[in-house]
């Protein structure tokens, strides 16, 4: 028997989707799975159509990462929508289903090794050090419709090639 790791994800989801119906005590429908989600992402759900994407390059060399997390993270998603409505992503609906559900605490980012999977990076500088940003959001920021700050000391990216 060979090892598929596309299948344990599929055999996960359906078990968590199975988990959530009897913890509720009514049937979700099993999401449309596909493995097309490109770039860093591991995992993606799309709600109004009820469909989970995943990352087959970050599959491979992540399995039990897309076992135990990926796959109830983004469960989850679809279970709060189903039953919430529109709300934040991963707000306290998401985290309430995540630990409730699944006795996990909700992580927003991935620590997996992007690198096979890294496009091309444009540097920027903010007050604790240099940030790399996607190509997408390098076209935002000299288009002039986006600006960005660093996550750990709030202050504004800027190009290094400003001197």
């Amino acid at each position: 028997m060979s090892f598929n790791p596309q299948q344990l994800v599929i055999q996960k989801v359906e078990q968590c989707i199975v988990h959530a119906s009897a913890y509720f005590g009514r049937n979700f429908v099993l999401p449309k799975i596909s493995f097309n989600q490109r770039g860093k992402i591991a995992g993606c759900a799309r709600l109004q159509i009820n469909e989970l994407r995943f990352n087959p390059v970050l599959l491979c060399d992540n399995v039990d990462a897309f076992i135990e997390e990926v796959v109830p993270h983004e469960v989850c998603h679809l279970l709060a929508y189903t039953l919430f409505g529109k709300v934040r992503p991963h707000g306290k609906e998401w985290q309430g289903l995540m630990l409730e559900l699944f006795e996990l605490k909700g992580q927003t980012y991935h620590q997996m090794d992007v690198s096979k999977v890294k496009g091309k990076s444009f540097k920027y500088q903010c007050e604790c050090g240099p940030i790399e940003l996607s190509i997408r959001r390098h076209n935002k920021v000299v288009r002039g419709v986006q600006t960005y700050i660093c996550r750990k000391c709030k202050s504004p990216l800027r190009t290094e090639l400003c001197l």
